[in-house]
């Protein structure tokens, strides 16, 4: 069994900062990708940031220059350090992995709520 724990969520004005992290326990051999995507109200989810086992990154382009996606290989984890958040950032977090074998993962998701 594979189980992420994500931590971090919560209130935050606009202009505020949180950081996201997620750790990967279980049956885990080898991660290739791991990765944030959220969720807003009335929205799909969409992919926010994601980083290779090299350290190749990729973010959304609204969240380019705010978000900064980490992670340690060697722990298995992943954090997202969020900056310069707005309304528009609010939304339940969820962490994904995606192990060499092509085998996705969830978390439960944490909820990012800033106010204005």
């Amino acid at each position: 069994q594979v189980q992420l724990v994500e931590s971090g969520g919560g209130l935050v004005q606009a202009g505020g900062s949180l950081r996201l992290s997620c750790a990967a326990s279980g049956s885990i051999f080898s991660i290739n990708v791991m990765a944030w995507y959220r969720r807003a109200p009335g929205k799909q989810r969409e992919l926010v940031a994601a980083i290779t086992s090299a350290g190749t990154t990729n973010y959304a382009d609204s969240v380019k220059g705010r978000f900064t996606i980490s992670r340690d290989n060697a722990k298995n984890t992943v954090s997202l350090q969020m900056s310069s958040l707005n309304p528009e950032d609010a939304a339940f977090y969820y962490c994904n992995i995606v192990t060499i074998q092509g085998m996705p993962y969830w978390g439960q998701g944490t909820q990012v709520t800033v106010s204005s």
